[in-house]
């Protein structure tokens, strides 16, 4: 890295580590080029909760070590550990681009705007995550997460405010109880 790249990522990192919690209105552009909006809340370290705009009922949570997809629609629930998925390089408790664990594949500029493409050590195949930035100020905007796949799924946040902490019940992820009947 060039001695720019270094004084940008030291800018970046210290930005990051400072970001303890957030809410945005998002929008996110999956591989297929579908569309979905809705509202996220994220808090430092490993918190994270996506709810999407109705009628999409799908719910997105990120807690406690775990990431959880819910998808009522096909009555299916995904979990997996956090730590095998890009993002968890952006929910760190500390958030070091150049650690043991993640390494820094490409950073792109452009006028008001910086990407960094980071993939985790000895992981590259679980996938990548390209972070973009607002540089006046200095503000995350978007994220890329490349899954194992090649597959690409963008989010884009607007409304960006400062906020937190957050109640633990944000990031757990409750199985919805079956609808109960009565009568007979």
């Amino acid at each position: 890295m060039t001695p720019a790249d270094k004084t940008l990522v030291a800018k970046v990192e210290t930005y990051l580590n400072a970001q303890k919690g957030l809410t945005a209105n998002f929008l996110q552009v999956s591989a297929d080029g579908a569309t979905r909006t809705g509202k996220a809340w994220l808090q430092r370290p490993g918190k994270m909760r996506f709810v999407y705009d109705p009628p999409d009922p799908q719910l997105l949570v990120a807690g406690f070590g775990l990431l959880v997809y819910h998808d009522p629609a096909l009555n299916q629930t995904t979990t997996i550990p956090l730590s095998s998925t890009p993002l968890s390089i952006l929910l760190a408790p500390h958030v070091n681009l150049e650690s043991a664990g993640v390494y820094i594949t490409a950073i792109n500029r452009q006028p008001g705007q910086v990407d960094i493409s980071l993939a985790r050590t000895h992981k590259e195949a679980a996938g990548s995550l390209t972070l973009s930035f607002s540089t006046d100020p200095l503000e995350l905007r978007a994220w890329v997460v490349t899954d194992a796949q090649g597959k690409q799924t963008s989010v884009h946040l607007y409304d960006i405010a400062p906020a937190g902490p957050f109640p633990n019940s944000l990031f757990q992820y409750n199985q919805p109880s079956a609808p109960s009947t009565v009568g007979g």
